[in-house]
């Protein structure tokens, strides 16, 4: 007697054991676990790419740890690409597993991705073969999988196209299609066991390419929102659960779950046929033909592990003269297909997965847990909180409990799901505040697992090269956002930054560079590291450039200075280049360089490159990179700007000169940087500079905003005197200056968060005449001003607005006599107070370690406490 004969048949009239599934569902693998144990097949066929055959005993590797997912690419074209995702709680996972550890041959029996590639891009944005947006299939149908052919991130609204929806319960790992560029959003909830319904639940083709028409969202179906209709519920998900996810391994008749939500499916497919996902019938075709070659070749010990949705197709008796007719004539593609790690928070909707869940992390949770599964949740809940420093103890899990399982008991419940949990949680462990729960969610709930593929696998050149890259820098990837601070005087953080910003380079968006804190010198550097599935897409894309990082970074940097449009472009990748120590790419980058430079005569272009790539001239201290030519293009940049900046100046409306403005602070700090570094044959920059800002200063027909901004920067280096300032000001702020204009000059000179405000401060005689100006406004005319001077002095700190309204209350005649007789503002009197000078004394001697000297102290007649802390 065979394992099927003991374990029981799915129908009376025999033939393969047919698991209907639903995809990343708990409840359905444990069943499709106790089945295989129960009926020992010979064979297990599993909905998915075929290609992957080789791949499948890979899972036995030690190192293989979910969530994975299975990866296909266009040889010719990477980008064009599909993942199929699976869980530790996958049907298909376990499937898998069970095979391998048996001994049992596993085979994949879905469309090949050769066809399911290759149809996508062949019908562009339009619907996929068995992938569906528009065909997906109940449990498990790929909907919305295909060779996503778009190029943002799939908009799959509603067709279920991510991974798989499988909008009933899906079950056959449907591809997750990226083909151009991230992850598709497919808008539809998993919710029937197998169907795509606009939901997406199977392990279907995640697709990044573009919706489905409108005209099929009328007609698919949600297979678990018909069926809980039937059975008096409201929401789908929730019977689902209720029905299946928390189902014990209780024993009896493993067969007894499959055999009834197979009549439920027959019944569902005899109303509505294909539910409006035609695209399946393709695929569910070329399941059918492999079934066949399985029977043939192990007679009817065959199990199959596919979406609930396609198991009365596969049951239904048809010619294979007709399977093949559907399957003639489909485009194709050369593939290859490895495994990828995968991560919970790409399982959730949250992401954009659209076959995706709402909980892997609880799911998770369910599937792992030996026994009192809420008991246990709540342990993993209170220890995280716990570590947020948040007060939860015993009592608390106690209580949360008993309150999960009172409202599942008030909900007709047969165990409490997560919404009893979470409500629990909320009232019992977070006080009623949703902001501790939205970190429970994140980090539980959703999750950041990441899984590891073996070394084994199957991977393009570069990604070999990365891989053993990033374990001599020990830079592991995370799917936990983390923040990376680096030292560039350390061989290994310099190495890191190199890494980063060759990636950076080439398109794999690994870190993105952030503001360092504490510190501002150029050794540091701190990034934001994040390692998306996707990112392995974007590896296999860049191999075109190279089989090792350094090699492609260094061609991709090569093609975009050739390709790049705008001067500030190539400026910008010769400093990235320097970043990423390429210095083979230099050559090639700083001779476009030099063609488009010598080229353009736009001032304002060449403002915007002189700024990075005098910055770039930093590096050469810190990563010990030759940036001598470099500098020579920067200075002739220079010089260039100089010469053409008044004229481009002249007769500029509002917004041009903000711009131009902007401009000039640029060249300024620029000027500033390359002024220290030696350039032959360009002598005095700083000098030249400070002449082109005297000639903007004078000019009436400049704008008041850039005379003011270059009287302001004269001012700050020390070649413009106080009182010369002042006078300049006292001209523009005179009764015949338009009061539009002198509002725009005094934007420029104090506006911004340059220190305007400070300025003002410590000198009264620039105070007083804005101060003046403004009382003299005439009332017409203030209406036009006030908008200008709210921007001005609205970018002030706090203190310096509460300073500034301080000394102009006290009035131009007061300030001075007030400050002196000691009731001023502190600090702003006109002398040295040195009594409260030598009241800090004793307290700085000790803070720099001279020890403690009171006999100034006391000869100051200054009682301070605070100098007898060292006694």
């Amino acid at each position: 007697m065979t394992g099927l004969e003991k374990g029981g048949r799915a129908t009376a009239g025999g033939g393969p054991l047919l698991l209907g599934v639903r995809h990343h569902g708990p409840g359905s693998a444990r069943a499709v676990r106790a089945a295989l144990d129960a009926a020992r097949p010979r064979v297990v066929l599993i909905e998915g790419p075929p290609e992957a055959d080789a791949l499948i005993p890979l899972a036995a590797e030690e190192d293989m740890r979910p969530p994975v997912a299975l990866l296909a690419h266009a040889v010719d074209e990477p980008g064009r690409s599909a993942f199929w995702p699976l869980a530790e709680f996958s049907p298909e996972w376990v499937a898998i597993r069970w095979a391998v550890e048996h001994e049992v041959p596993a085979r994949f029996i879905d469309l090949p991705a050769t066809h399911t590639l290759a149809w996508g891009k062949d019908e562009g944005a339009g619907e996929r073969p068995g992938v569906g947006a528009g065909d997906g299939d109940g449990a498990g149908s790929d909907a919305g999988s295909g060779a996503g052919s778009g190029s943002g991130p799939g908009s799959e609204a509603g067709s279920g196209a991510g991974p798989g929806s499988d909008a009933g319960s899906g079950a056959g790992p449907g591809p997750e299609a990226v083909s151009g560029s991230g992850p598709g959003s497919d808008a539809g909830s998993e919710s029937g066991p197998g169907s795509d319904a606009g939901s997406g639940a199977g392990p279907g083709p995640e697709d990044g390419s573009a919706a489905a028409p409108a005209a099929d969202a009328d007609v698919r179906i949600d297979p678990l929102a018909v069926l809980a209709e039937a059975a008096g519920y409201d929401d789908p998900e929730r019977w689902w659960e209720d029905v299946v996810e928390h189902r014990g391994s209780a024993e009896g008749d493993a067969i007894a779950p499959f055999v009834v939500l197979e009549e439920a499916m027959g019944a569902l497919r005899e109303a509505y046929g294909s539910g409006g996902h035609d695209r399946d019938l393709v695929r569910e075709a070329y399941m059918r033909l492999q079934v066949r070659a399985a029977r043939r070749e192990f007679e009817d010990e065959v199990a199959v592990v596919c979406g609930a949705w396609h198991v009365p197709a596969l049951r239904q008796k048809t010619a294979v003269s007709a399977d093949r007719a559907l399957l003639k004539g489909l485009p194709k593609v050369k593939t290859d297909m490895t495994w990828v790690p995968w991560t919970h928070r790409r399982l959730s909707r949250v992401s954009g997965y659209g076959a995706g869940i709402d909980s892997p992390g609880w799911y998770g949770h369910l599937f792992a847990a030996p026994d009192r599964p809420i008991e246990r949740w709540m342990t993993k809940v209170a220890g995280l909180l716990r570590e947020e420093d948040r007060i939860v103890s015993s009592a608390h899990v106690i209580e949360a409990v008993r309150l999960a399982e009172t409202l599942a008991a008030m909900r007709g419940r047969p165990l409490p799901g997560l919404g009893e949990t979470t409500d629990a949680v909320r009232a019992v462990m977070c006080e009623g505040s949703d902001v501790p729960l939205a970190l429970v969610h994140d980090r539980l709930v959703v999750g950041d697992v990441l899984g590891e593929v073996p070394q084994a696998a199957p991977a393009v050149p570069l990604q070999r090269d990365l891989d053993r890259i990033q374990r001599r820098l020990r830079l592991k990837p995370e799917a936990l956002e983390r923040e990376l601070e680096l030292d560039l005087r350390k061989e290994t953080d310099a190495g890191r930054s190199r890494l980063l910003h060759r990636l950076r380079l080439l398109g794999i968006g690994w870190g993105e560079p952030a503001v360092s804190r504490g510190s501002t010198g150029t050794f540091r550097e701190t990034w934001r590291l994040r390692w998306e599935p996707e990112l392995s897409v974007r590896v296999a894309e860049a191999g075109v450039w190279g089989t090792t990082v350094f090699a492609a970074a260094t061609a991709k940097a090569e093609a975009d200075a050739v390709g790049a449009q705008a001067l500030a472009d190539v400026t910008g990748l010769a400093e990235r280049c320097l970043l990423a120590e390429l210095p083979d790419a230099l050559p090639v980058v700083m001779r476009v360089l030099a063609d488009r430079a010598a080229l353009d005569t736009d001032v304002g272009h060449l403002a915007q490159a002189l700024p990075a790539l005098v910055r770039s001239l930093r590096y050469g201290d810190v990563r010990g990179t030759d940036t001598g030519a470099l500098a020579g293009v920067a200075a002739g940049l220079a010089e260039r700007i100089f010469v053409g900046l008044p004229p481009a100046c002249a007769a500029l409306d509002a917004d041009a000169a903000e711009e131009m403005r902007r401009h000039v602070d640029a060249v300024h700090g620029a000027v500033g940087l390359l002024a220290d570094v030696p350039v032959p044959r360009h002598g005095d920059l700083r000098g030249r500079w400070h002449s082109v800002l005297r000639v903007l200063s004078d000019r009436d027909t400049v704008p008041g905003v850039i005379r003011g901004r270059t009287v302001r920067l004269l001012l700050d280096d020390g070649e413009l005197g106080q009182d010369e300032a002042a006078r300049l000001m006292g001209l523009v702020l005179s009764p015949g200056t338009p009061p539009a204009d002198a509002a725009a000059w005094i934007e420029g000179f104090v506006g911004g968060g340059s220190g305007g405000g400070m300025l003002l401060v410590h000198d009264e005689r620039l105070l007083g005449l804005v101060d003046t100006w403004l009382t003299g406004v005439p009332a017409d005319a203030f209406t036009d001003v006030l908008p200008l001077l709210r921007r001005t002095f609205s970018a002030y700190e706090p203190g310096v607005r509460r300073t500034l309204g301080e000394l102009v209350r006290r009035g131009p005649g007061e300030r001075r006599g007030v400050t002196a007789a000691g009731s001023g503002i502190p600090g702003f009197a006109d002398g040295l107070d040195s009594a409260r000078a030598a009241a800090v004394l004793p307290v700085v001697r000790l803070l720099l370690g001279l020890g403690e000297v009171t006999q100034g102290a006391e000869g100051s007649g200054v009682d301070n406490n605070l100098a007898g802390v060292a006694g």
